[in-house]
């Protein structure tokens, strides 16, 4: 019986130690598209880089915590737990503090909009007459 509980935790182990990985990539593969795609929105002079750079961060932060938190499982001494606990601390407020700030960068693009809106500069809504006649669409009867 020793042997088979001793089988299924190496099992676990190397189970939690693929996720972990799996997780960690994956984070680093958001991270890293998103810092790509908003470099390269940024030397277009797109709007909105830094909220979307922030959402990017986010999520690959969440990925990496999550790997973090499945690392706990197979924590065999109080050193290693204590040193994960603060990695998922500093995770946790560094995610926090990316949340804090895309709420503040949303409010601040909104205001940016409404004095848009102001000035008069809004994007025309299309009228009726714009819009495509989709009553001819029928079939024809025979």
């Amino acid at each position: 019986m020793d042997a088979f509980i001793t089988i299924i935790d190496k099992v676990l182990v190397y189970i939690v130690e693929i996720s972990t990985t799996v997780l960690e990539l994956f984070g680093i593969c958001i991270l890293v598209y998103n810092a790509v795609r908003c470099f390269y929105g940024w030397l277009k002079h797109k709007s909105g880089i830094r909220l979307e750079l922030a959402e990017g961060i986010a999520l690959a932060l969440e990925f990496k915590m999550g790997g973090e938190v499945l690392r706990t499982v197979v924590v065999r001494e109080w050193s290693e737990l204590s040193i994960l606990g603060a990695i998922i601390v500093l995770r946790g407020a560094l995610t926090f503090l990316i949340h804090w700030e895309i709420k503040n960068e949303e409010k601040s693009m909104e205001k940016k909009e409404l004095k848009r809106g102001k000035n008069g500069r809004r994007k025309r809504r299309p009228l009726q007459a714009d819009l495509p006649d989709l009553t001819d669409l029928t079939e024809p009867e025979e």
